[in-house]
C-alpha cells in the first residue's frame, strides 16, 4: 500500500466486502510478520500461563474440592478449560496495548490516509492477535497433557472447544480494541485492559466450583460469558464441572457460549470502528 498524495483520500474501487477482506488480510500480514521479527512477544505471552498451570496444578491442586474429592488429578482436569480460557481473554491486554502504540506513533492517521476499508486495521489487527493466540493454546495443550490433563471425548468435540476458546478471545480482543483506541498511551491501554479482565476471569467458576460462592456472587458468576465458555469447553473435553446451577447459561453452555461471543464481537467492533474513524493520535 503507498500513501496517498496531497490531501484527498482516493475512493477504493471494487465490491466492498471484497475489499474489506483483502485489506484485512494485508493488515493481518504485515502484524503477523511484525510478530515473527520481535519473538519475545510470543515467548513472554506463553510464560504467564505455563506459570498459572504449574502454580494451580501443584500449589492449589491437592486443596481443591471438586465433585466431593480433593484428588489433585481431578482438579487439574478441572481446572485447564478455566486456564484455557484465561490465557484467550488476557491476549485481549496486549492488543490494546498495540493499537495505543499504534496510535502513540501516527500509525493510525497514516493508515486514515490511505484508500482503503474503514475497519480493515481493526480487523486486520485483531484476526493477527487471533493466529497468536492460537499458537499459544497449542503449546499451552502440550504443557497441560504434561502435567497430567486428559481429554475424555472424540476430537470433534475436543476441537469445537478449542474453537469456543478462539471465539471467545477474537471477541474480547475487540474490547481490547476499543480500549486501545481509548487510552492516551500504551502504559494506560495496558493498566485499563487488566483492571477488568481479573474480576472477569476470577468472579467466575475457572478456578472452583461457583456453588460453593456467597449466593450473588454465585448468581454474577454463573451469567458471566467466561463462566459459559469454561462450562463448554470442561462438556466437550469430558472434564469435570461445576455442581449443577438453575442458571441458563450453565444448563446450555455452548449455546451461551456461541450467543455471548457473538454479541460481543457485534458490540465492540461497532464501537471500535466508529471510535477509529474518530480517534486522533
Amino acid at each position: 500500500m503507498s500513501a496517498v498524495t496531497g490531501t484527498a483520500r482516493v475512493a477504493p474501487s471494487g465490491n466492498p466486502f471484497t475489499r474489506s477482506v483483502r485489506d484485512s488480510l494485508v493488515v493481518a500480514k504485515r502484524n503477523l510478520i511484525r510478530m515473527s521479527r520481535i519473538p519475545e512477544m510470543v515467548i513472554f505471552g506463553l510464560i504467564q500461563p505455563i506459570m498459572f498451570v504449574v502454580l494451580f496444578t501443584y500449589v492449589f491442586g491437592g486443596s481443591m474440592n471438586i465433585g466431593g474429592t480433593t484428588d489433585p488429578d481431578v482438579y487439574t482436569e478441572f481446572l485447564m478449560a478455566g486456564i484455557f480460557a484465561q490465557t484467550v481473554t488476557f491476549a485481549t491486554a496486549g492488543a490494546g496495548a498495540g493499537i495505543a502504540d499504534d496510535m502513540h506513533k501516527g500509525l493510525i492517521d497514516r493508515f486514515r490516509s490511505l484508500p482503503m476499508a474503514r475497519g480493515a486495521v481493526l480487523t486486520g489487527r485483531t484476526l493477527a492477535d487471533l493466529v497468536q493466540t492460537a499458537l499459544t493454546l497449542a503449546v499451552l495443550a502440550v504443557v497441560a497433557l504434561l502435567v497430567g490433563w486428559r481429554t475424555h471425548t472424540n476430537v470433534g468435540e475436543v476441537l469445537a472447544a478449542f474453537g469456543l476458546l478462539l471465539l471467545l478471545g477474537y471477541a474480547f480482543t475487540w474490547v481490547g480494541a476499543l480500549i486501545g483506541l481509548s487510552a492516551r498511551t500504551p502504559e494506560a491501554a495496558t493498566s485499563g485492559g487488566l483492571i477488568w479482565l481479573f474480576p472477569v476471569t476470577f468472579i467466575s467458576n475457572a478456578f472452583v466450583d461457583s456453588s460453593r460462592m456467597t449466593p450473588w456472587l454465585q448468581h454474577v458468576a454463573d451469567w458471566n460469558p467466561f463462566s459459559a465458555t469454561v462450562q463448554a469447553c470442561r462438556e466437550l473435553f469430558g472434564n469435570p464441572g461445576v455442581s449443577p446451577s438453575d442458571a441458563w447459561p450453565m444448563q446450555h453452555p455452548v449455546w451461551a457460549s456461541l450467543i455471548y461471543s457473538v454479541l460481543i464481537i457485534v458490540i465492540f467492533r461497532t464501537l471500535s470502528v466508529r471510535k477509529y474513524r474518530s480517534a486522533s493520535a
